[in-house]
């Protein structure tokens, strides 16, 4: 569906001239968007779902009529990313949905697809190119939120690990940033052992295990995704946990709410990414390609989760209702990220969808709310010549209970 119609609306959304939106592309014939979900990292519980969000959505109505999906997975190599999205273009895609795996590398060619207009939407990760959106829930301080609860549970002093995720990647490179700028407040806050587990529980598992080795008195855990493997190094080295902070896997959800396992020294908070990005961003392309929105900022936030583990609520059925925040662990396996459904923004998939990309029968694609909420500038993650703003990692979901 690639008409010179479309090109003038994907460009325009490109430069943010909005003014030129008055002539959006609207399906007008039985030719499909030809849409590519592009995944550069994929080896973990969280890309999948992410993944399979949009295969759900791809293929309920009226978009399995009118959208052609097309997964391509690259890898960790930006210049394997680089070269799909060349042939993506080349393909006459008009849109490209997707994780990037550097905010730098993938920007020349992005630059390249909007001048020929292709609509990118990256998800969750981000690039510094201005031609491209970012969705993204970085700007909403998971790194700055979560290094001061865990700073809260040990009243300012301790040893601690750091279990990153990606090397080079904008998303660990933000939430590590923020973690250290609070970190380096509290003097009494050793950074004990720092380590790559790729958002990956077998890997985090084996990094922690590796760590505890050298340095089994620790006092307490920030990570990212992949948390619920440092739970289970914690207590394949013994009966002793400590605090910690982590994304949003049901076994780390579940476990935080689970009275022997805070009998074992087990506190923190969920809270991380959602793979419900991926779905969200996924959305507003399409809605910009068939003419029913005009979306002025490029980059848009998407809010941070933060779920303490007295406010853990275990659903009973497929969806998210009534207050409920996590599946039972018969219903989803431990590493199943359980923000990846949103009744407002994705009213249109379940479990299910997560799980293995099915769309829900009877389902039919829901407007998303017409406004959006625009994210901060932040140099070198979503914009390059740009200035941050004074309140960048301005703490929003707790407060110091200890003093620097």
């Amino acid at each position: 569906m690639k008409r010179s119609n479309l090109k003038i609306a994907a460009l325009a959304a490109a430069v943010g001239a909005s003014a030129m939106l008055a002539h959006p592309a609207v399906a007008q014939d039985k030719e499909k968007f030809k849409i590519y979900l592009s995944l550069s990292y994929s080896g973990n519980a969280w890309q999948s779902e992410a993944a399979n969000i949009v295969k759900a959505l791809a293929a309920t109505p009226p978009y399995d009529q009118t959208v052609e999906l097309i997964e391509v997975i690259s890898g960790t190599d930006p210049q394997a990313q680089i070269s799909a999205y060349e042939s993506m273009i080349d393909d006459g895609a008009d849109g490209i949905v997707s994780f990037p795996i550097s905010s730098t590398a993938l920007n020349r060619t992005i630059r390249r697809g909007c001048e020929e207009g292709v609509l990118f939407f990256m998800y969750d990760a981000t690039v510094t190119e201005n031609c491209a959106y970012n969705v993204s829930y970085l700007t909403a301080g998971f790194g700055e939120n979560t290094a001061q609860a865990l700073v809260n549970e040990l009243g300012g002093e301790g040893k601690i690990f750091l279990s990153r995720g990606v090397p080079g990647n904008s998303v660990d490179k933000r939430h590590t940033d923020g973690a250290m700028h609070i970190f380096n407040q509290y003097p009494g806050i050793d950074v004990v052992a720092e380590y790559y587990s790729y958002w990956d529980d077998r890997t985090t598992q084996q990094e922690t295990a590796k760590a505890l080795a050298a340095h089994p008195d620790v006092d307490g855990i920030w990570a990212q995704a992949g948390e619920y493997g440092a739970v289970q190094a914690l207590l394949d080295a013994g009966d002793r946990l400590v605090p910690m902070t982590g994304e949003n896997s049901a076994g780390f959800r579940l476990a935080l709410a689970d009275p022997a396992m805070q009998e074992k020294g087990l506190s923190g908070v969920s809270a991380g990414s959602p793979p419900a990005q991926s779905g969200y961003a996924f959305k507003l392309m399409m809605e910009i390609l068939t003419g029913k929105r005009e979306l002025a900022p490029m980059n848009i936030e998407y809010p941070l989760p933060w779920v303490p583990a007295d406010a853990v609520q275990v659903c009973e059925g497929d969806v998210y209702e009534d207050g409920c925040n996590v599946f039972p662990a018969d219903r989803v396996p431990s590493s199943f990220v359980s923000e990846v459904l949103n009744p407002v923004l994705l009213p249109e998939v379940n479990v299910e969808s997560a799980l293995d990309g099915t769309p829900v029968a009877g389902a039919t694609i829901q407007p998303l709310p017409s406004e959006v909420v625009e994210a901060a500038n932040e140099p070198g993650i979503n914009c390059s010549r740009c200035e941050a703003p004074e309140t960048l990692y301005e703490l929003t979901k707790i407060e110091p209970t200890v003093s620097p």
